[in-house]
């Protein structure tokens, strides 16, 4: 396999630079790659797994040769631009070795800096990244790009993947990461900001931080004075939307967003009374449960969710750890914040 798709890159050579920059061209590539796989996996008894790892490792080294050559510069065009290839292959074959794929998603981001090709069409659908970014999806439709993001995001935390960002002053994992042509915004605030509770939800099951890091506030603050604004006539999709977010904190807290310490949970008196002034509409007609905004106890069973949910989160292991818990079904789902 190896050696076919070097001969096949040495042609690709005379190509003109911005040939891979055509989402069809691409296609194109993707196709012919997926023909060599499927013979050579032939050959070899059909472990196309095997033979797929071969060819984005072919592609991943073909880029860093042209980058090296350029004094270690990305020349971007279509020395870049394989890497989407190289992205596309995984996703089509669903390869499963998390740190082949890890090391791809890190080389999209020391040349890129940011995964927008891979999320914004996710949230925004297929035509967006054309008008924020200036490119094509590499994916069909939207539902394939989210079911591309998923899989990217799998990957990631199997591979416990963390990316610096702004100089190395800040780690976030794929899932985190400030999308540039977005301000800056974390995913999980653009579903926030759109009232998506559908992709809401696969964020957070895979652990997307509800604090927003580069502003310092919850994405719980932003949607709740967003609703204030509706005057008791509360869309659903954003009343969606604060319930997800509810599911994985232990109670609502503003104190921590300043001073984040241990005990997170304790919120002071004050903090409480002027919580339950500003937003006595929402705790009012239920869209805040007394259990959630600190005027009564937290379940002891929500409680627990949070803490579990804390130490997989730790170790790289939302959602697919969930399953590994010896638990019943029903207990599965409600960690997996499918259930409330």
């Amino acid at each position: 396999m190896e050696q076919f798709l070097e001969c096949y890159l040495d042609g690709f050579e005379e190509a003109p630079r911005n040939t891979l920059y055509n989402r069809r061209n691409r296609k194109q590539m993707v196709e012919y790659i997926n023909t060599l796989i499927q013979g050579c996996a032939g050959v070899d008894n059909d472990n196309t797994e095997t033979t797929c790892k071969e060819a984005i490792s072919t592609l991943i080294r073909y880029h860093n040769k042209a980058k090296t050559a350029n004094g270690t510069v990305c020349m971007m065009g279509k020395y870049h631009n394989i890497l989407y290839v190289a992205m596309k292959l995984c996703y089509l074959w669903q390869m499963q070795d998390a740190e082949l794929v890890c090391q791809l998603l890190r080389e999209i981001y020391l040349c890129e800096q940011t995964f927008e090709r891979i999320v914004i069409g996710a949230i925004f659908g297929t035509k967006a990244p054309y008008y924020l970014a200036g490119w094509k999806s590499d994916f069909d439709n939207q539902e394939e790009n989210v079911r591309g993001m998923v899989y990217f995001l799998d990957k990631a935390n199997r591979g416990k993947m963390t990316i610096p960002y702004q100089h190395g002053s800040l780690k976030f994992r794929f899932i985190d990461l400030p999308i540039e042509s977005c301000g800056q915004a974390s995913p999980v605030k653009l579903c926030v900001q759109l009232g998506l509770p559908d992709r809401l939800l696969i964020l957070l099951r895979f652990g997307a931080l509800i604090l927003d890091c580069i502003e310092q506030m919850t994405n719980i603050q932003i949607i709740m004075k967003r609703l204030l604004e509706f005057n008791h006539c509360y869309p659903y999709n954003l009343v969606a939307c604060l319930q997800l977010l509810l599911r994985i904190v232990p109670e609502i807290n503003f104190r921590s967003i300043e001073n984040p310490t241990e005990d997170d949970h304790k919120i002071d008196p004050l903090i409480k009374r002027n919580l339950f002034e500003e937003y006595e509409d929402l705790i009012e007609d239920g869209l805040l449960p007394a259990a959630r905004c600190g005027k009564s106890p937290a379940e002891l069973k929500h409680l627990c969710r949070c803490v579990i949910r804390r130490r997989l989160w730790e170790n790289f292991c939302l959602p697919h750890g969930i399953r590994m818990l010896s638990l019943p079904e029903e207990l599965w789902r409600y960690l997996d914040i499918l259930d409330d």
